[in-house]
């Protein structure tokens, strides 16, 4: 806002000075270039300013999903929450129309996983999870599996399973 309000400022200073400039006094015109370039260069900074809001705005939606706590939306304009959500829209359009009928969540593996199964202890009555190959697992408390990494991150999520690290 302080840039906005100096940027204004010398704006409404080079006008006045472009109406002397033109009644006969051309010594202000280095004055009016100066205040040119100034206004240019706030105005590259700003832009500079709210693309990196941008970018971590983006960032944000990789990084908590398609809903952002009340902490952060907090701090963010009205303009920057709406286009949070016209992102948010986008992505999930393109995520249902990639990877047959059930999409493709693209969030899910920010960082690729060093193995396809991990071990898994479970920390509830769950019951039974079926693999695609068909086998059936009995999610019992305190029983500890070796799972595909895909059919378990919900789970590990919802805290009914826990990844054991080796």
């Amino acid at each position: 806002r302080q840039t906005l309000e100096e940027m204004r400022a010398l704006y409404e200073r080079n006008q006045a000075d472009v109406s002397e400039a033109k009644s006969g006094r051309p010594d202000l015109i280095f004055l009016i270039r100066f205040r040119h370039c100034c206004l240019l260069r706030n105005q590259r900074c700003v832009l500079a300013y709210l693309y990196d809001r941008l970018l971590r705005i983006r960032a944000l939606r990789w990084e908590y999903g398609s809903v952002l706590p009340s902490s952060i939306q907090f701090h963010m304009s009205a303009e920057e929450v709406e286009w949070f959500n016209w992102y948010k829209k986008s992505l999930a359009t393109y995520m249902r129309s990639v990877g047959g009928e059930e999409g493709l969540d693209l969030t899910q593996d920010i960082k690729p996983p060093k193995s396809l199964y991990v071990e898994v202890r479970c920390l509830r009555d769950y019951g039974e999870l079926e693999i695609d190959d068909g086998t059936t697992v009995l999610l019992k408390k305190n029983s500890q599996h070796f799972l595909p990494r895909w059919k378990c991150e919900q789970l590990i999520r919802q805290g009914i399973l826990e990844h054991i690290l080796s």
